[in-house]
């Protein structure tokens, strides 16, 4: 070795590196360059963890969804929801923490519908042999008294209540007499479409008409005057009871 490589240093370097072996380890090279030991190669998306920096849900693999979701047997579906919520909203970006915290949820969603269904089954076979115990003439009255579907229900209502809306905003102008005609008109139709009688339809329709007016005369003078609008008049309290009384009889009644 010359002394002009020992005196000049950067010389040196290079020429102790390549006396090293080829096979020489890793450790011995980051010695020779101490500046390596202080390089660190960047990681990649590619290298990050599954999920990348998000927390990780702890109870992924619970098995009782009320554990998992960290809420009691008893919750409601209010509690359910809000717990869903906040998990996912503290958990997010991690895609095995959302999956599980979502496969609870529609467990207990599942579980919660199958209980008010089997619920609405019990009430149904409850009622109904309430009613078969009951005595004879409740029975009677019970067979003419029935539960059309919701949509006829509706419609009858809507109609009824455009009456006695009408009637309200014509209460300045006149009566209701022309109102209260059509509404037992559309009753008596009602009625004569599920009997296919017509005399039974008006002496349903008409016994419904003098009932609301007869209840309505009983009633309404003990409301007080402080809940009642200073422009209704009793003839228009009157028909609005009247109406209520005509839907029900030509929706429930046979």
């Amino acid at each position: 070795m010359s002394s002009s490589s020992l005196s000049n240093p950067a010389l040196s370097t290079p020429f102790i590196c390549h006396n090293l072996r080829l096979n020489q380890n890793t450790k011995d090279g980051i010695n020779c360059f101490p500046s390596l030991r202080r390089h660190r190669v960047p990681r990649c998306a590619v290298d990050m963890p599954y999920g990348g920096n998000a927390p990780t849900f702890p109870r992924i693999r619970v098995w009782d969804p009320y554990k998992r979701l960290g809420i009691s047997p008893y919750a409601s579906e209010e509690e359910i929801w809000s717990s869903r919520n906040f998990l996912l909203e503290q958990y997010a970006g991690h895609e095995r923490s959302e999956e599980s915290i979502e496969a609870a949820f529609e467990k207990l969603l599942m579980a919660s519908f199958q209980h008010r269904k089997k619920t609405k089954i019990n009430l149904k076979s409850r009622l109904k042999k309430k009613v078969e115990e009951s005595p004879p003439w409740i029975k009677n009255l019970l067979n003419f008294v029935e539960l059309p579907p919701m949509e006829v229900i509706f419609r009858r209502l809507f109609l009824f209540a455009f009456m006695g809306g009408w009637s309200i905003m014509n209460s300045s102008e006149g009566g209701p007499a022309f109102q209260v005609a059509v509404s037992l008109a559309a009753c008596i139709y009602f009625l004569h479409e599920k009997t296919k009688s017509l005399g039974r339809a008006f002496v349903i329709g008409l016994g419904a008409l003098a009932t609301g007016w007869i209840c309505d005369s009983i009633f309404v003078p003990m409301i007080p005057t402080v809940l009642i609008h200073p422009t209704w008049t009793l003839e228009l309290l009157t028909s609005l009871v009247a109406y209520a009384f005509l839907f029900l009889a030509c929706t429930f009644l046979k």
